[in-house]
């Protein structure tokens, strides 16, 4: 599994890196919204991945994956991905954003890849398992269900967290 930053999430779906100076799926192969704070927003997250997927036409198994992997990296781009208040407690003078994350779908063949960008300064972190925590499972569970997965490294605007799933068989 790949749990290291990757200088762009397109470079995941591909297996030679590309010659040209950019790259985008086929138009029927590319699907984004915005994620709000609300307590809807996950659940939202699913449903929009569930109809994309089927729209694609994706075998029930990998969209049932790539459903729960969009479950755990909006979940955690949500709690851990926001920006918090400023150096000693105070609000920050930056204008609220437009929304406070992004979810992207995109497939090329019998791959799908799935983001979430958050403005997040902190890198994703596996916790050491533990069988009596109430959380701290996500990205154990994104690493389990993924062909690989990772993330841009942290800049001004934030990162993106990515996985990769083929149909298997």
């Amino acid at each position: 599994m790949t749990t290291h930053p990757a200088e762009t999430v397109h470079d995941a779906l591909r297996e030679e890196p590309c010659e040209d100076a950019w790259w985008a799926p086929a138009p029927d192969g590319f699907a984004a919204c915005a994620l709000s704070g609300s307590a809807r927003t996950v659940p939202e997250a699913r449903r929009f991945t569930r109809a994309t997927l089927e729209g694609w036409q994706v075998c029930a198994g990998l969209a049932d994956d790539a459903v729960l992997v969009v479950s755990e990296l909006v979940s955690n781009a949500l709690r851990h991905g926001l920006r918090g208040p400023g150096p000693g407690g105070e609000g920050t003078a930056a204008p609220v954003p437009f929304c406070n994350a992004w979810l992207a779908l995109t497939r090329q063949e019998t791959t799908v890849l799935c983001a979430v960008s958050d403005a997040g300064p902190g890198a994703p972190v596996i916790k050491p398992q533990d069988a009596l925590a109430e959380s701290g499972r996500g990205l154990y569970i994104v690493d389990r269900l993924s062909d690989s997965w990772g993330w841009t490294p942290p800049d001004r605007s934030g990162k993106t967290v990515w996985a990769t799933m083929s149909m298997r068989g």
